[in-house]
């Protein structure tokens, strides 16, 4: 019996009107809906004509999650007062429940690119429905472009409803070719803020890491929270292992503690999602799932730790994991909002109201930071390699596609032009990341299907950190596992399995590269395969490197850390450390890494500048790692040039030899190029390096090595650089002298090496003359005049010797004439002649 009580109360009934007009007039639409307003369940039943009368229709419904997509169903199925499998049924991976009766089927996205995949056209489907597309997952971003191209080509009258929990609809009306923006408001309550920062700071987080101390916080708030509020209590963690460690301080707490997320037991999600728990409150522990995707009965308290998830990729690293962040203000929002849902509530965010402004606004499009090699091969495979044809809400970054083809073309899936080989095809199928499904098809062939898709399972979701950080380890753990992780490793493996096809079952050695019978070689062969770029050879200490040039450690303690060779599967790289931690690994030999990595082995002469000289050698190399190094005799004189130039661009002219004079001559020449510009040459270290062809040929040809360089005589090589052919050369003393001649006689030399040319004499050879000597041509740049006492130590600095004389001089000769009164130091200095002795040598 249709339970019409319940669909009565659901606050999106009074937009469907409206949305069943603009799909009749547009074919498309964005329905927006804040949660628990029924967009996810109530639509769809009207939509395909189960309530509200109509044709009945066939709609397919899109969730981002599998948790989304059974509650959906769930839900759904309860409404019409029946059991899922009937006219309401659903498809995740791994699961499908569905019937003949089945009019709407909730699926994820990612079930729902696969059908698009082998049939553009969708036979028989009615209406689509996306639904949290605000979250842009990238599989929905991609499925909504593929229906996209599907109803411009193929299916007008297929109906696109986007549905989003939010009201900023606007890119995606635009993307639906204008669709009309229908909006439901939900029924809400007021919600106070309560701002509860830790007592202590925090360490930020980084990679998957978040500081203990920010998860014992959160559970005192929740703590807090119970004794404040009545009510149950809905807290949000970035992840499982977060939710796991806050559920282990809640002992006591007087009230049941419950776990939701994406792996959680499909009965443990039923009670949650059921409502009021008859031993009392609850408090409810998720991730992000549940800002929108589910609704949470009795929920008056949300405490949020302000943390998410969202991927990330290193492509210089060839490192790409989740990572904890700070949440959106959006999705902040959208929290806090849960509380207010059936009653007035309270959300406790775990930070200080200050922080609230530099929050982004939004959550990252998966599409901006994700790995983007799946999605490559998907529109690879839909015909479109660079996307340039879809209608997306933002173009995918051009490193990222490129780094994307870059594995699908060592893998094989696609072909020098980008487009899908027949092997990316069936890459494509397989329900795994392109890498894994590359390990799945060859591993196979080497170890037997059963296995294989084993240590693919493995790979496809991280085991628990019990399990250890050896993948080896870890299978075995999961074979004798009885907890969820095992059963959920369990199914995935069977359908792997499944799909492999003629790749054989028996789980024996088979194939080359050390890939033996024992868990260790198999586990290793296949993880290798999976990524390539990643196996290590050790260098001590628990140290590696990978084929892609990072560096790896592994923590104190692992069997892994004597290895010789590793093939990292999962690996992050904490902050301030150059290497990368190893999170999960297996133990391989180097037959296996050449076998898997076969593509990035290469060998020949390298001839480039390293450690301060230049290197020749022969090398057999695995991507960044040296297998065989012989040195490499007669180099060719053309490399070794280029080695000495790419040595002087890193280190500079100084690996020249430079005398006094040669340096002064580069001093003189810079100041004649500040002053007045060309002809005279630039002496900067880029201007030199770069332009040696100018002025250290032959003696640079000539040279070898780093000796070599040290034994070119700068000063000589740089009178090539003059303006010989203007005629400017002959003017270089007359502009700017090496010595200026002052009044006593003394030609004294001049350091053009500063802003300012300086002149450094003793006062008593200044005597008499009044006005500042002038360098640089007619108007001239004056000398910075550095007077020194007898001694040579500085007494004064001027630019206006007539203006010293006058006013500095009486200070300088009142210090200084009782220290060194062998000296002259007339009280009229202008007057007096200039010397360079003392006052008895003059007598005589």
């Amino acid at each position: 019996m249709i339970r019409t009580d319940a669909l009565d109360q659901l606050p999106v009934r009074s937009a469907v009107p409206a949305l069943k007009e603009a799909l009749g007039a547009h074919g498309t639409a964005v329905l927006c809906a804040p949660p628990g307003t029924g967009k996810t369940t109530l639509v769809p039943l009207v939509l395909a004509g189960l309530v509200g009368g109509g044709p009945v229709r066939r709609v397919v419904v899109a969730e981002p999650r599998r948790i989304a997509a059974r509650a959906a169903a769930r839900r759904m199925a309860w409404l019409l007062g029946e059991e899922v499998g009937g006219r309401i049924g659903f498809t995740v991976r791994g699961e499908r429940t569905v019937g003949a009766r089945t009019v709407v089927e909730v699926v994820t996205t990612g079930v729902l690119l696969q059908r698009l995949q082998r049939d553009q056209e969708l036979p028989g489907v009615d209406v689509v429905v996306l639904d949290e597309c605000h979250e842009r997952h990238l599989d929905a971003d991609t499925v909504a472009a593929f229906l996209l191209d599907v109803r411009a080509a193929l299916r007008p009258e297929l109906q696109l409803v986007a549905a989003s929990a939010t009201t900023d609809a606007a890119g995606w009306a635009e993307l639906l070719g204008g669709a009309p923006v229908v909006e439901a408001q939900g029924v809400s309550y007021p919600v106070e803020t309560v701002w509860v920062p830790p007592a202590r700071p925090v360490r930020p987080p980084h990679g998957m890491r978040v500081d203990p101390a920010q998860l014992t916080h959160a559970a005192s708030v929740v703590r807090r929270a119970l004794g404040e509020r009545a009510g149950d209590v809905l807290c949000f963690l970035p992840g499982v292992g977060e939710i796991a460690r806050v559920a282990g301080q809640l002992g006591g707490v007087g009230a049941e503690v419950l776990q939701v997320h994406g792996r959680a037991p499909a009965a443990v999600q039923d009670a949650v999602l059921a409502g009021s728990s008859s031993s009392g409150r609850r408090v409810v522990l998720t991730t992000s799932v549940a800002e929108s995707s589910l609704t949470v009965p009795g929920v008056r308290i949300v405490v949020d730790s302000g943390l998410a998830r969202e991927p990330r990729t290193d492509h210089a690293r060839g490192l790409s994991a989740l990572t904890t962040v700070r949440a959106s203000a959006a999705a902040g929002r959208q929290r806090a909002g849960r509380a207010g849902r059936e009653a007035p509530g309270t959300a406790y965010r775990c930070w200080d109201e200050a922080e609230e402004v530099r929050l982004a606004r939004f959550p990252n499009p998966e599409i901006k930071v994700a790995d983007l090699t799946a999605f490559a091969l998907q529109v690879a495979c839909w015909g479109d390699p660079d996307a340039s044809g879809l209608a997306l809400l933002d173009t995918p970054p051009t490193g990222a596609m490129a780094a994307a083809r870059e594995v699908l073309s060592a893998i094989g899936a696609v072909d020098a032009q980008g487009r899908a080989t027949e092997r990316g095809v069936r890459l494509s199928r397989l329900g795994l990341h392109p890498r894994l499904g590359r390990a799945l098809l060859d591993g196979a062939r080497e170890v037997g299907a059963r296995r294989a898709a084993e240590v693919v399972a493995l790979l496809s979701e991280e085991p628990p950190r019990e399990y250890g950080d050896d993948l080896a380890g870890a299978w075995r753990a999961a074979r004798r596992g009885s907890d969820g992780y095992g059963a959920r490793w369990r199914q995935e493996a069977r359908r792997l399995a499944s799909g492999v096809g003629g790749a054989g079952t028996s789980g024996g050695s088979g194939g080359s590269g050390g890939s033996g019978g024992g868990d260790d070689a198999v586990a290793g062969l296949v993880a290798a395969l999976a990524f390539p770029e990643r196996v290590a050879r050790a260098r001590g200490a628990g140290a590696f490197l990978m084929a892609s040039g990072t560096g790896a450690e592994v923590g104190e303690g692992s069997r892994l850390r004597s290895a010789p060779w590793l093939a990292v599967a999962v690996a992050d790289r904490p902050s301030h450390s150059a290497s990368a931690r190893v999170r999960l690994a297996a133990v391989v030999d180097e037959d296996t890494a050449l076998l898997a990595a076969e593509h990035l082995r290469v060998s020949g002469e390298e001839v480039h500048w390293e450690d301060g000289d230049v290197v020749a050698r022969r090398v057999d190399r695995l991507g960044a790692v040296e297998l065989t190094v012989r040195p490499l005799k007669d180099a060719p004189r053309a490399r070794v040039h280029e080695a000495l130039l790419e040595g002087l661009r890193r280190e500079g002219v100084g690996l020249l030899r430079w005398t006094r004079d040669a340096e002064s001559l580069r001093e003189r020449l810079a100041f004649l190029h500040r002053e007045l510009g060309a002809p005279w040459p630039d002496m900067s270290d880029e201007a030199l390096s770069g332009h040696t062809d100018d002025w250290l040929e032959p003696e640079l040809s000539r040279a070898r090595r780093r000796a070599d360089l040290g034994r070119i005589d700068a000063g000589q090589a740089l009178q090539r650089l003059l303006p010989w052919a203007s005629g400017d050369a002959a003017r270089l003393d007359e502009l700017a002298p090496e010595r200026i001649q002052v009044p006593s006689g003394s030609r004294i030399r001049v350091d053009y090496g500063g802003g300012q040319p300086v002149l450094a004499v003793k006062v008593q050879e200044m005597f008499g003359l009044a006005e500042t000597p002038r360098v640089g041509g007619v108007a001239g740049v004056p000398v910075l005049v550095h007077l020194l006492s007898p001694a040579g130590r500085p007494a004064a600095v001027t630019a206006d010797l007539a203006s010293f004389w006058k006013e500095g001089y009486r200070a300088v000769r009142a210090e200084l004439r009782g220290r060194y009164p062998k000296h002259p130091w007339p009280e009229d200095p202008g007057s007096f002649e200039a010397t360079r002795f003392t006052k008895a040598r003059l007598q005589r």
